[in-house]
This record gives structure tokens, sequence and C-alpha cells, in this order.
């Protein structure tokens, strides 16, 4: 079965989009969040026959709005590295033997269920996928470990590990590391993740719809 592995902060006043807060306020910010959460799991709840993987960036929540029979509610690796904590969420749905896993965050109104599922359909052919967004960093990405096969704990460690994050080459970096390894990719449409208000308004409407 394939699987999706969504990132989330858990929503804490002053603890969430903090680039946004900079503009709207900590209250704001942590009302668009929970906007922005609300969007996620209405076009991944839907999603059927797929295995939901949900980590937590500091504790799981029993009683939020993602239902505990509908995702598998799991804590992200300790520390401050995102490499770390999306290699080590990545490793843990592969040891389960899936085949095609996905990642994403709750910090984009513009991605549906129609791209999610064009994902899944490009990893049939291709070892990776990359959704692209604006700021130069990616939305999504997966990987068909069935394709890459025995060197797929090592393609985890050289996307991941030992890298530097949140600048505007994120996903280039990603594209020229599939290269380098010689990985089959395809690149999704370039979406708009919500870090500032500008993106906020420019997405606002998109919010809850699930196509």
């Amino acid at each position: 079965m394939d699987a999706v592995i969504i990132f989330i902060k858990n929503p804490q006043l002053g603890k969430v989009k903090t680039r946004l807060a900079v503009t709207v306020g900590d209250v704001r910010a942590l009302e668009i969040y929970h906007l922005l959460m609300r969007h996620t799991n209405a076009i991944t709840t839907e999603l059927t026959d797929i295995d939901k993987y949900l980590f937590y960036s500091d504790f799981i929540d029993e009683n939020d709005i993602w239902g505990n029979t509908d995702y598998h509610k799991l804590k992200q690796f300790v520390g401050p590295d995102l490499g770390l904590k999306m290699a080590s969420a990545f490793l843990e749905t592969y040891q389960k033997k899936h085949a095609k896993v996905l990642i994403i965050g709750c910090d984009c109104l513009e991605l549906n269920q129609s791209i999610i599922t064009e994902a899944y359909r490009q990893l049939s052919k291709n070892e990776v996928v990359i959704g692209p967004a604006f700021d130069g960093g990616y939305y999504l990405i997966g990987f068909n470990f069935d394709l890459i096969g025995k060197d797929s704990q090592e393609v985890l460690k050289k996307m991941f590990c030992n890298k530097e994050w949140s600048h505007e080459r994120v996903g280039q970096e990603a594209i020229e590391a599939c290269k380098k390894m010689s990985l089959s990719f395809s690149l999704l449409p370039t979406l708009t993740d919500v870090d500032e208000e500008i993106d906020f308004l420019k997405t606002q409407h998109l919010a809850y719809r699930a196509v």
C-alpha cells in the first residue's frame, strides 16, 4: 500500500507561522495555521487505499481534528534538523514496506487531492517526485522505494542529511541530488507555500477546497 506522511506543528501561540506573525500577529498567525491544518485534513482524509502517517512536532494529540483511526499518529525525530526529521519519517515507512511514499506539510492551500493523486501516478514511472514551491523550496517530495530498491536508505541519507534548509535553493538542490544519483524524477506544478501575509492573501480563497 502507498503512504503519505504529514508533518505538522502542534498549534501553540507564538510557535507557528512566525514569519507570518511578523505582520499579522501571533493570534492571527495561529488562526491561519488552524485553517491550513483543516485544509490539509480535508484533502487527505478522503484519500482511499493510502496509509496516512501524521508526525507531530512536540507531542501526539489524540483529541484534535485528525481522526485516530484515519491517521497513524507519531512524533517527529527529536532535534532541530528538518532533514533528519524527514529522513527518519521516510525510513519508518520504508521499513513498513510501503512502495510509494509522499511527504507534505500544512503550508499550502493550493495543494489538493488531484495533485496528490498525480504525484502517486508520477511515482509509478519515476523514482522521485517533487512539488516545487514559488519560494524555492518544495511542498511535496516522494519516493518509489520499489524502483529505488536496495539503495533506498542511502538515497534518503544523501537527499536529507547534512543539508541547510529554509533558503531559496532547497528545491533546486533536491533536483540536483536526483541528477547526481541518477534517479529518475518528475516535477509537479509549482505552488505557493503560506509563509508570509501576501501568500495567505493570494491563496485564502482555496481553503477547504478538495478536488
